[in-house]
């Protein structure tokens, strides 16, 4: 017979306030970070518009071109901070006004302020990750942050409808899966589409930052799978709760600390 202290409404609130508690303090020690030194306040990585334009051939003959304009920047070190905090923000909105919704919510099989958080933060960080593979396009990366939200929020449509259901029905999760999909597509084009030794120069850093989300990303689903399975410990909906709060301080610290120190690499 298991030891383990079974998992209680009570429990999880706390378990939220702590988790909420070491976020906020490492957006915090994130941003002293960012004022104390200056090759992390300095970094900016640039955003681009390709808009047509209207040029003309020596005979005169008019044609679209593409205009490339550089029209701002991303302060990379106050907004790896502003991801942390909003995952602060979260746990502090679930452990206080948002409780009793929370809690209603729960034992229905379904956390609506997890996927919201995650459909906003998930989709900030993966915006920064493809910024610094290169990914200078606003429209890009306005496309890779929609999507990423979409199949975040699929994956609150895969608990709203199961809810109702005694078979699961799988369609969100297949759905979510290829939309998340979508932006590593992008960034793969954008690190490898150039051949020769892009790969080989690129620095460890950014591999690590690619590989480590890559893994993380794939942690939450393999996690929902296991609650809808009802594996072992997931029949109990709680324990797969508990298990998202815990891959999600422990995939954003290593993401947020990698993305965090890539802004100390030269411009």
């Amino acid at each position: 017979m298991s030891n383990a202290k079974p998992i209680t409404l009570g429990s999880l609130r706390r378990f939220n306030g702590v988790m909420g508690f070491l976020h906020f303090l490492q957006g915090g020690a994130m941003i002293a970070l960012y004022f104390l030194i200056d090759k992390i306040r300095d970094f900016k990585a640039p955003i681009w518009t390709n808009y047509l334009a209207a040029g003309k051939t020596p005979a005169g003959d008019v044609f679209l071109r593409t205009d490339p304009k550089e029209i701002g920047n991303l302060p990379f070190g106050i907004l790896v901070a502003v991801f942390l905090l909003l995952s602060a923000a979260a746990h502090l909105i679930i452990t206080t006004v948002g409780n009793r919704k929370y809690n209603e919510d729960i034992q229905k099989g379904i956390n609506r302020f997890r996927w919201f958080e995650y459909a906003l933060s998930s989709s900030f960080m993966i915006v920064l990750i493809a910024n610094l593979f290169g990914v200078f396009d606003l429209g890009e990366l306005i496309v890779i942050f929609v999507v990423n939200a979409a199949m975040n929020l699929f994956g609150l449509l895969m608990e709203e409808l199961n809810q109702y259901t005694q078979k699961v029905h799988w369609g969100a999760f297949v759905w979510g899966s290829i939309a998340g999909i979508a932006p590593w597509i992008v960034i793969v084009l954008h690190t490898l589409g150039n051949g020769g030794d892009v790969a080989a120069e690129t620095p460890w850093f950014v591999w690590a930052i690619l590989g480590s989300y890559f893994f993380f990303f794939n942690t939450f689903p393999v996690n929902m799978i296991l609650q809808y399975k009802k594996v072992g410990a997931w029949k109990d909906y709680l324990f797969g709760e508990k298990t998202y709060i815990t891959l999600s301080l422990v995939a954003k610290t290593v993401l947020a600390w990698l993305v965090f120190a890539g802004a100390m690499q030269p411009r």
